[in-house]
């Protein structure tokens, strides 16, 4: 297939895939933008695409990838910890959100800062980049350290980190 032929087939995509990007994501916005990423996967990762194969069927899937992931990444940055009785542990979310963080607030995330410092660091690295929004197989091939010392590692790091955070608050 050219790359001609190849443009066409996107480009007649674009209304059923504006319309299913507005059933995941019910925000026109979001739609529109969660489109652009699936063009621009699907020109990115063209040479991935076999000829035989179905055009709406491959976009619809880097589509709701897509969505996926992002959706998945933004609720791993909005907290730092999902199991915290404590609400004062809870990272303030920064979206469109005019708060000025108080005094209290500022302290609390100075301390979590430095109780995460204290972490030996085969603990605080995949801690850290877990935390920043990094996959489970990404911090794997980086650390190059199998998976499930990844899950095991972050999971000891919250569970220290919470055990710390409590005796001290």
């Amino acid at each position: 297939m050219t790359a001609i032929e190849f443009n066409q087939q996107l480009i007649n995509q674009q209304t059923p895939l504006k319309n299913f990007a507005y059933s995941l994501t019910m925000n026109a916005e979001e739609a529109k933008d969660l489109v652009q990423d699936t063009y621009l996967k699907a020109l990115i990762y063209k040479d991935k695409f076999a000829d035989a194969s179905n055009v709406k069927a491959w976009l619809y899937t880097i589509m709701k990838n897509t969505f996926i992931n992002k959706y998945r990444r933004s609720v791993k940055t909005r907290q730092i910890f999902t199991q915290s009785d404590d609400l004062t542990f809870v990272k303030p979310s920064i979206s469109g959100s005019s708060h000025i963080p108080g005094a209290e607030s500022e302290i609390n995330l100075k301390h979590i800062n430095s109780t995460i410092e204290k972490l030996e660091p085969e603990y605080k690295v995949p801690f850290t980049r877990y935390y920043d929004g990094y996959k489970y197989k990404e911090i794997a091939e980086e650390l190059v350290l199998p998976i499930g010392t990844v899950k095991n590692r972050i999971f000891l790091a919250r569970k220290r980190l919470m055990t710390e955070l409590k005796e001290n608050s």
